[in-house]
């Protein structure tokens, strides 16, 4: 199964975000999972991040981090 999330954590305080990242990491193993989120807590659940930023008006530019990777490159 696929499930896409978009910001449904956004009204939730920090102690509901952690119960529902426990809830995401726990269904990881059998669903795949694209959250949409600007909580700093939830994107720490994942291993791959894709970002949109608008370096100028009007341009979108996507901004992909493998979060496995980047932990690796930051301990060398």
């Amino acid at each position: 199964p696929f499930c896409l999330l978009d910001e449904v954590d956004a009204p939730l305080d920090e102690h509901n975000v952690g119960r529902f990242c426990d809830i995401v990491r726990d269904m990881s193993s059998r669903v795949q999972f694209v959250l949409i989120t600007h909580n700093k807590a939830t994107m720490e659940l994942v291993s791959q991040l894709i970002g949109v930023t608008m370096n100028e008006p009007g341009v979108s530019r996507l901004v992909t981090v493998d979060v496995d990777e980047a932990v690796r490159l930051a301990a060398v």
